[in-house]
């Protein structure tokens, strides 16, 4: 009588667990969209106080502006008058930042909100209107201003007053020209063509959030600020010549040339722009959960895959039968993970929501291995690889910049160890 051959169970249910690993990724893509709904929630209710409060700030200036008149001549031989504007930039320009953070809330979401006390003084040399070949009789010094950059005038508490040479100039809101700046106040002064080295000094009450900017128009800009924030993050076009973070809070302290930007310290119009130039300091939030969920949950195929596969070594190594269902199940659980983490680190530190989901997730699929197999030994093997990937996980988190070189590391180690209990078994037969 001829043999029947056997047919390759194993292949089939190989093909059955690939096909509920793609299940389950859709679950986890849901999870991802999930994340990107809280974050957007949250920044909208960040948003909404800063709104109220002051958003982030950059501080720009001061400048001088000098309008005069050029007329145009059309066709019919009429004459149009217009008014542009000559800028000029101090040439010292020192700014004193003292910044007093705090976290508010609105419902579950923090929000860094700040004060700062500025301290603004410099000079400017002699104008020399000469270079722009303008009539002197089409320069209108009676109508010269000194502006200064505010992105958001909310944020300003208390009355202004510009120290200018010997004389105090009360400031208004809004300013004749956005060649340079599109939001700020200004303020009269008295300029003429044989004025020279004007001081000036001026102190702002300003209201902000997430982060405090400068733009860089001295020759010379020298900026210097202190907080009892501990967690800065300098950005910008500039990184500060000195700076010191401390459990106490952090100071910096910023030197920027003319020659490191790419603007004169004098121009006609909006031909230059400064935006390119600022530097300053965001305040950060220790953590960000919701960044470290999405940084989770990326890891979602690898976990199903892994467990997967040692439910199905389990199976074929000792002769146990586990129905597809069941390793839906078991995958199941392995999703609402991310939810169950999502939604605690919402409400705890993220170390904290970490640990409660995974030891929840190891203790479900634990007891559900023992009442499926039955089997003390085999259940304490599931247990332990569900540690160690677990564990495995928390320290890639927390391992940003060797994320990858650990991780590959660690998956090289399970290829090693899966090939080796797997070099016995016959996948022709189905059987070891």
């Amino acid at each position: 009588m001829q043999e029947k051959k056997p047919k390759n169970k194993l292949g089939l249910k190989l093909l059955i667990i690939g096909a509920l690993i793609l299940v389950l990724l859709i679950p986890g893509a849901m999870i991802m969209s999930l994340i990107r709904e809280r974050q957007i929630r949250r920044d909208d209710a960040v948003f909404e106080v800063s709104e109220k409060w002051g958003q982030e700030q950059t501080v720009s200036g001061p400048v001088i502006s000098i309008p005069f008149k050029t007329f145009f001549k059309d066709k019919k031989g009429n004459w149009t008058v217009y008014t542009h504007y000559a800028h000029f930039l101090p040439d010292d320009l020192s700014i004193e930042a003292m910044v007093n953070p705090e976290i508010r809330y609105r419902g579950i979401y923090e929000v860094v909100l700040y004060n700062t006390s500025l301290k603004l003084k410099g000079n400017f040399s002699s104008i020399n209107m000469k270079k722009f070949s303008i009539p002197a009789k089409d320069i209108l010094w009676q109508e010269s201003f000194l502006s200064v950059g505010i992105t958001h005038m909310k944020g300003i508490k208390e009355s202004i007053i510009v120290n200018w040479n010997d004389s105090e100039l009360t400031v208004n809101p809004g300013i004749e020209s956005n060649d340079i700046l599109a939001s700020g106040f200004s303020t009269r002064i008295n300029v003429k063509p044989d004025n020279e080295n004007m001081e000036f000094s001026l102190e702002i009450d300003l209201n902000g959030s997430g982060g405090l900017h400068f733009a860089p128009l001295g020759n010379e800009t020298n900026v210097n600020i202190v907080s009892n924030w501990k967690n800065p993050s300098f950005i910008g076009e500039f990184l500060p010549e000195n700076r010191e973070v401390t459990d106490e809070g952090f100071s910096a302290n910023w030197k920027v040339l003319q020659l490191n930007r790419n603007y004169p310290q004098e121009w006609i119009g909006n031909k230059f722009r400064i935006e390119s130039s600022t530097f300053g300091v965001e305040l950060l939030l220790p953590v960000d959960e919701y960044q470290k969920n999405m940084r989770t949950v990326k890891y979602a195929i690898m976990f199903i895959l892994l467990t997967f596969l040692a439910f199905f070594m389990m199976e074929t190594l000792n002769k146990k039968k586990i129905h597809p269902f069941q390793y839906l199940l078991v995958g199941t659980a392995l999703i609402i993970f991310y939810t169950l983490l999502l939604s605690i680190s919402e409400h705890l530190s993220f170390k904290y929501a970490y640990l409660i989901a995974s030891v929840a997730t190891i203790a479900l699929i634990t007891a559900y291995t023992k009442s499926v197999l039955k089997d003390k030994k085999l259940t304490s093997i599931i247990a332990l690889i569900l540690i160690i990937l677990y564990c495995f996980l928390y320290v890639l988190l927390q391992l940003q910049d060797y994320a990858l070189l650990l991780g590959s590391i660690g998956l090289f180690v399970i290829l090693a160890v899966v090939m080796y209990i797997s070099r016995k078994i016959d996948w022709y037969a189905g059987s070891a």
